[in-house]
């Protein structure tokens, strides 16, 4: 039965690998938006704080 646990440790393991995988590939995905949209947000307001 040990052979068996060994192969069930192997699959887990790949599985959570996986699944660390996809949630850091969301979480770049988010953090490419957010930066994106502050691009966008700071473009327009370079020109107006001129104050001479």
């Amino acid at each position: 039965m040990a052979k068996h646990a060994g192969a069930y440790k192997s699959e887990k393991r790949k599985k959570e690998l996986s699944r660390l995988k996809k949630q850091e590939e969301k979480r770049q995905r988010r953090l490419g938006k957010k930066d994106a949209f502050k691009q966008d947000d700071e473009a327009p307001d370079a020109g107006t704080n001129v104050t001479e």
